[in-house]
């Protein structure tokens, strides 16, 4: 069972490796696993049966850059195999087209590392020249740790989708980041189980990386094994005591667990360490907000909202608070504002109704509000509760009224 969360605001922390460009790929080839691409299969295949000499060679990807003018591509095919030829022999390496752009291949014979890098090298420039346009190349090499001879097909499509966050041109090896962005694609993907075994693959390779480390705990989270991943969490807090992200997530299971105390507590350390994390503040002043403790709730959420003011959590909560507080027109301001950045926010809505009703204002637009927010939580007791309170009220409204006409 997946655990339940407040808000999408209020969620784990990863650092994604979306974060290491502006941009992410629009393309990732390590999709082509998932899908049983048909030259993905017939490459693998192809490199199954080769005679390879040593039982050494380098699989590579290469994509020629989308900004290449049309014809171009139409000749990208040509071009390759032009370079290819160049500098290898059928009995020296095999190639195979993935799409009109991009080509996987592989090559071995070469007397050192050295050698297999400047071949490489000299192949990614002969391309590059022949179409006139940047190629993003991923390599992976065999033998690499314990991986089979086949797996250096996988490994090459990771490490392209590694290389394209740093932008065209650009030509990285797969190494244990390159297993941390292939989790993160299946994550988002919702193929935890899948993702999971990637940041698995990474630790084996890089056993101390705290990325690969959380992100595991998080794909536990996330898929309800909240053992597991508070396991994952400690470990990480062995090796860097003062890691906010995983010190906040640490603070977000208790959350889960309703652990309110152990919860404010790991999120009070965070707050500590650095206190322009939004989604610390946010949590932090949402966590002391449901204890009650609501001038100590204040500063956090108003400092979630200078570093995010799109948030619509950040003004329902203000709004939650002065409604608590019995200051229903701050709280209708409050409650306004989220609404206005998020219409189907069924706490605002009802919040607002009610502060609304405090006020007894406007009690025909508090009645549209309070029958919204049933419509979009319909078992909600307190929503219900807040809807019959202004029906009473407009219904003996209409009944004073009715007296007075006959009077």
């Amino acid at each position: 069972m997946t655990p339940r969360i407040a808000s999408k605001e209020i969620h784990f922390l990863k650092t994604d490796s979306d974060e290491l460009t502006i941009q992410p790929p629009e393309t990732y080839f390590s999709d082509l696993l998932l899908t049983d691409s048909p030259a993905v299969k017939a490459f693998e295949k192809r490199l199954e049966t080769a005679v390879i000499p040593n039982e050494k060679f380098l699989c590579a990807v290469a994509h020629i850059s989308p900004q290449a003018s049309e014809t171009l591509r139409e000749e990208a095919k040509e071009s390759f195999e032009t370079a290819f030829n160049l500098f290898l022999d059928h009995d020296r390496g095999i190639w195979e087209a993935l799409d009109e752009t991009s080509f996987i291949f592989a090559f071995w014979d070469y007397e050192n590392e050295e050698k297999a890098s400047r071949t490489l090298l000299s192949l990614k420039e002969g391309i590059s020249k022949g179409v006139r346009a940047d190629v993003l190349v991923g390599t992976a090499g065999f033998p690499y740790h314990d991986f089979p001879r086949i797996k250096a097909v996988a490994n090459a499509l990771k490490a392209i989708d590694h290389a394209a966050f740093f932008g065209p041109g650009t030509l990285i090896s797969f190494d244990g980041i390159s297993l941390n962005i292939s989790g993160d694609r299946l994550y988002h993907l919702n193929r935890y189980d899948l993702a999971v075994k990637e940041y698995e693959e990474g630790l084996r390779i890089k056993p101390r990386d705290i990325n690969l480390i959380n992100s595991l705990g998080v794909c536990f989270a996330v898929s309800g094994d909240l053992d597991k991943a508070r396991n994952q969490f400690e470990a990480a807090m062995k090796i860097n005591p003062d890691e906010i992200m995983v010190i906040y997530n640490i603070g977000l299971l208790h959350q889960i667990d309703n652990d309110m105390d152990n919860a404010v507590s790991y999120l009070r350390k965070a707050h500590a360490i650095n206190d322009t994390v939004f989604e610390v503040e946010l949590l932090l002043g949402h966590l002391l907000y449901k204890k009650d403790l609501f001038q100590q709730a204040l500063p956090h959420i108003e400092a979630a909202g200078r570093i995010n003011p799109k948030s619509s959590l950040v003004y329902r909560i203000k709004g939650e608070i002065f409604l608590a507080q019995n200051e229903p027109e701050r709280a209708g301001r409050e409650f306004n504002a989220a609404i206005k950045l998020n219409p189907s926010d069924a706490v605002s809505l009802s919040g607002y109704a009610k502060s609304l009703e405090l006020q007894d204002k406007n009690i025909g637009i508090a009645l549209t509000f309070a029958k919204n927010s049933i419509a979009l939580e319909p078992d909600n007791p307190l929503f219900r509760e807040r809807l019959q309170t202004l029906q009473e009220k407009i219904e003996g409204a209409a009944s004073e009224e009715e007296i007075i006409k006959t009077a």
